[in-house]
């Protein structure tokens, strides 16, 4: 069985957060009604707990993420953050990452859920701090295909089992056509509208 590769989705986003300018930090983003900084924080925090749940170390905290803070954002985030994300990617390289169970989300779960979780993260927080900071988002790039279908394979079992929604993952998924880009179909899945642009 073949286990996906993060590495590509979290150059992406490594990239994404390089070009976060610090005048856009409280700008506003599709996720939540969060800010860039509290996504940037959130997605730090997520770094941290999903790469835990790839390496097996379970945590006191049960792998939750913090409700996201811009106060603990710091300064040193454009090189603490990509350097986390390579971790992650890392992380989860062994194929033993995605056998077995893990914990992340304060429960415990199958590591390949829990893995396929962590790519739909990447990719649906890349996409939205593009967004919020007028960055493009590569969503065609050949190189993020499988992370794509990860993603869109994982969030379209969640929506199957909730289909009006999961709170704390994501909400009531809008409709898409089947065919538009994967990309497109996936953030229909977890409640984005495709077309969004900077504020």
């Amino acid at each position: 069985m073949t286990t996906p590769d993060l590495r590509p989705a979290t150059s992406v986003l490594a990239e994404l957060v390089r070009g976060v300018r610090d005048d856009q930090l409280d700008a506003p983003t599709p996720c939540g009604g969060l800010t860039v900084a509290e996504l940037l924080d959130h997605i730090d925090s997520l770094c941290m707990a999903f790469t835990a749940a790839g390496t097996k170390e379970f945590r006191a905290d049960g792998g939750r993420a913090p409700v996201p803070a811009a106060s603990r954002l710091g300064t040193d985030w454009r090189d603490r953050l990509p350097a986390r994300l390579d971790e992650l990617a890392q992380a989860w390289r062994p194929s033993v990452a995605w056998a077995g169970t893990t914990q992340v989300g304060g429960g415990e779960l199958p590591a390949r859920a829990a893995g396929a979780s962590a790519v739909d993260e990447v990719v649906v927080h890349g996409w939205e701090l593009a967004v919020a900071t007028g960055q493009p988002f590569p969503g065609g790039d050949p190189s993020l295909v499988e992370a794509l279908e990860t993603a869109y394979d994982w969030v379209r079992s969640v929506v199957e089992q909730n289909p009006d929604g999961s709170p704390g993952l994501f909400g009531p998924p809008l409709p898409v056509p089947d065919h538009a880009p994967l990309l497109d179909r996936l953030l229909g899945l977890t409640g984005r509208h495709p077309g969004r642009r900077p504020s």
